[in-house]
């Protein structure tokens, strides 16, 4: 039975990679969110909210949220379903590919700031000024995470019969997709289920974060002082510390939270299973992007092909996944992404061949230890 029956979002394919499971002697499995409405997974957590929004305020409600890009395009989508107004507030360096999307969908798009935070603050500041309105979060709230849990209900019943996966990998920025999984992996009775969730370095404030928490990690995490450009910030709340990045280097803007989700960042401290947590560089995401869309003629961003690149380093693969006598399963959430055109593929290339020509390994942090990868592909 669907626990979703009036949702708004697809139901997407769960497809086996013959490329990655051949190079890494498992069974990978891609979980294609690029596919829905929006082009990525927040098509699910935001619907479902503005779904809620007209059940509770009618159909004069006026949704605002603040985002980046794929978060906009999310809520747009939803409104132009359900027939309500929506505006949706950007920093200026939004595309102008995105602001015909928004147009599109009959989204009313208003540029300010040059941050996610301070778009959201003009955001905050027109919901004040609108007793119609209801402020949309981009990654913070139980109904978003309620909704992209059905990722993890779908990914159930698509997999074999009686088929259990060892892990999921997926990206994370503020973690809304990473509280969505680990919300259906309890409801689907698999909470023992390993999370590895991917950031890349430079905007990396969930793995700042869960190292901040001594004792309260179940992994190899201890605590440690938060780097240069990182200050942490007890939240009462839900009894964590959080970490705030100062300046966001990366270019996988879309992972550009500032601070995550403190809520899921104690989920993931209290889980049962266990999670992984690793940085990558930028030209680690950027060549997974060229691989990928080589071997399964699909473009996504630099923020999903962050989830990727760890399955293009076998050694890297396998220390995350540990080998078993039997092939293990895994699923690779391919959260797709609006932000990435052919000629960003062609720069990414230029970028990783100009970094493998320099010589030297990639650095990627893991649990609070640095590894080394091979910047060559597999």
């Amino acid at each position: 039975m669907d626990p979703f029956p009036n949702k708004l979002w697809l139901e997407t394919p769960l497809i086996r990679s013959t490329h990655l499971s051949s190079l890494l002697g498992a069974n990978i499995y891609l979980k294609l969110d690029n596919l829905q409405p929006a082009q990525s997974f927040k098509s699910r957590g935001i619907s479902h909210y503005a779904q809620n929004a007209f059940r509770v305020h009618g159909p004069d409600v006026h949704l605002i949220i603040a985002s980046g890009g794929n978060a906009g395009l999310a809520a747009a989508c939803a409104a132009h379903a359900l027939g309500v107004r929506c505006t949706v507030f950007l920093p200026e360096w939004a595309g102008q590919a995105t602001l015909d999307f928004l147009r599109k969908q009959g989204a009313e798009v208003v540029k300010r700031g040059t941050f996610y935070f301070e778009a959201l603050a003009h955001a905050r500041d027109a919901v004040a000024a609108d007793p119609k309105a209801v402020m949309v979060p981009a990654y913070d709230d139980p109904l978003l995470w309620e909704g992209h849990a059905s990722l993890v209900h779908e990914i159930r019943h698509q997999l074999p019969e009686g088929t259990k996966p060892a892990a999921v990998f997926c990206s994370v920025g503020g973690a809304g997709l990473a509280g969505g999984i680990m919300t259906g992996l309890k409801a689907v009775g698999w909470d023992d289920v390993s999370l590895v969730t991917v950031e890349t370095h430079g905007a990396s404030c969930f793995y700042q974060s869960l190292s901040l928490n001594d004792g309260k990690f179940p992994g190899e995490v201890k605590e440690r002082p938060p780097p240069e450009g990182i200050t942490a910030e007890f939240v009462a709340d839900a009894d964590v510390t959080v970490a705030h990045v100062a300046k966001l280097t990366s270019k996988a803007t879309s992972l550009g939270a500032s601070s995550p989700s403190a809520p899921v960042v104690k989920m993931a401290l209290q889980r049962s299973g266990e999670v992984k947590s690793i940085c990558i560089p930028d030209e680690m995401a950027m060549q997974a992007t060229s691989l990928f869309a080589a071997d399964h003629k699909i473009l996504v961003e630099l923020a999903c092909s962050a989830t990727l690149a760890p399955a293009y380093k076998p050694e890297l693969f396998r220390k995350l996944v540990p080998q078993s006598e039997a092939p293990p399963t895994v699923v690779l959430i391919v959260c797709g992404g609006f932000n990435v055109t052919l000629a960003d593929l062609e720069d990414y290339k230029n970028v990783v061949g100009a970094d493998i020509a320099a010589g030297g390994v990639w650095e990627v942090a893991y649990n609070g230890a640095k590894l080394t990868v091979p910047k060559a592909q597999a």
